[in-house]
């Protein structure tokens, strides 16, 4: 699509939009660009229509965070995540879902799905992905439920941005989860004041107590070799003591693709629980 063939801001917020040709599309796998107006730049996303999913109305959408390094690939190309959700789907354990698998705006070696001072990582995902979702599959909509999970950098944005933005996700997952903005940095080679992250922002805990009566449901998961694993066993045992409601699991493995591919099975069969009965 040309620049002059983009829809106009008037009908949705992108200045230019392509979508990648269904005749060359493999999988199901569907590639979007936008230039996103938080960010001031182009931005890539991967949608994964489940089959049946576009005779089954608005369905939801599940929003995949990749983590440092990564890009809106990783889900699907390393993690084979749309695989894992059309066999739920043809087994009857969850209803046809859209995946959303949006870049973090490549700030870096990773966002973190911040607000920085230039650029707002944090509105493209809240704001802008959805939007993404509605112009490249006709089973999303306005009235479509949004649910956000992620993995290590991912897990991190996905459970601070459903605890700060609790009226707009009906359920959050992370898998090896950083669970303070600290945890980032053995990652990345940004210095930390690059990020300009105010200390609100840091914690994943503190947006939690925040948001304490209205968080949706949560769960999140880490593997018993992970470098993370002490994060997120103390993340549980705060929450267990505010008595904020939540599941955390361990499993064997590491931070590493072959346990986010296996758990995110987890993360779907939570995701259904938690919707409305079809």
């Amino acid at each position: 699509m040309s620049k002059s063939e983009a829809k106009s801001s008037v009908e949705h917020p992108f200045r230019t939009v392509e979508i990648s040709d269904p005749s060359l599309e493999t999988e199901g796998l569907r590639w979007v660009t936008v230039k996103s107006r938080a960010l001031g730049q182009r931005c890539d996303v991967c949608v994964f229509e489940c089959p049946g999913a576009a005779d089954a109305g608005p369905v939801p959408v599940v929003i995949l965070l990749h983590g440092v390094y990564g890009s809106h690939w990783a889900w699907a190309l390393k993690g084979a995540a749309h695989r894992t959700a059309a066999r739920l789907v043809s087994e009857g354990v969850i209803r046809p879902m859209v995946l959303v698998m949006p870049s973090d705006g490549l700030w870096g070696d990773g966002s973190g799905y911040l607000p920085l001072r230039t650029q707002d990582f944090e509105r493209w995902i809240v704001e802008e992905v959805p939007l993404v979702a509605r112009l490249a599959s006709s089973a999303c909509s306005a009235e479509s439920p949004l649910l956000i999970a992620g993995l290590s950098m991912g897990g991190f944005g996905a459970l601070r941005l459903a605890a700060k933005y609790p009226r707009k996700f009906a359920a959050a997952s992370a898998h090896s989860a950083a669970t303070h903005f600290d945890q980032l940095q053995p990652f990345v080679e940004e210095h930390p004041a690059t990020f300009t992250v105010l200390e609100e922002d840091r914690p994943v805990l503190d947006q939690m107590l925040r948001s304490k009566e209205l968080l949706p449901p949560i769960r999140f998961d880490c593997g018993r070799e992970d470098v993370l694993l002490e994060g997120n066993r103390k993340l549980h045992e705060a929450l267990v003591a505010a008595e904020v409601s939540h599941i955390y699991e361990e499993f064997s493995g590491g931070h590493e693709w072959p346990y986010w591919t296996r758990h995110l099975e987890d993360t779907l069969r939570f995701f259904e629980g938690c919707l409305a009965p079809r």
